[in-house]
């Protein structure tokens, strides 16, 4: 018996719609990593990108747990000196939450080339208006909310 290894030219995505709504931050992330991966395929090769897309609905309704609205904090730096900017949890939800997913979901990805290609394939929406009807997305439960 042989080990299958799967080829780029063998890859079948799907789309895939989750709802964020009343989920931690922590678990929705380990499992959009996943399914952007396609760990969750029988045909899953590390060096080959077979991962699904993925469309996060709901984003805005995320859960962090604890004070992390207050404690935890993003930063980001223009190259100058003393342009640190630090920005709140709380603060990022409020205005863009789609960054706070995206950043989660990011960090949780193998850091190679092939990242770039699965963070591509996440689309996230504040809402639940989404405008990927045209590719037929399916549903994909996340456990109890």
């Amino acid at each position: 018996m042989k080990t299958y290894s799967q080829k780029s030219t063998e890859v079948k995505r799907k789309w895939l719609i989750v709802d964020a709504s009343g989920i931690s931050l922590g678990r929705l992330a380990t499992v959009v990593a996943t399914l952007l991966s396609g760990k969750h395929k029988p045909t899953f090769t590390p060096h080959t990108d077979g991962g699904d897309f993925v469309v996060v609905i709901n984003a805005e309704k995320i859960r962090l747990s604890g004070n992390k609205l207050t404690d935890k904090k993003y930063y980001r730096h223009s190259g100058f000196p003393g342009n640190l900017k630090e920005v709140t949890a709380g603060e990022v939800l409020t205005t863009r939450p789609e960054r706070v997913i995206e950043a989660a979901v990011r960090g949780m990805l193998p850091k190679n080339k092939l990242a770039d290609g699965r963070i591509e394939r996440l689309k996230i929406y504040a809402g639940t208006e989404h405008k990927h009807a045209a590719q037929k997305p399916v549903n994909y439960p996340i456990g109890a909310k």
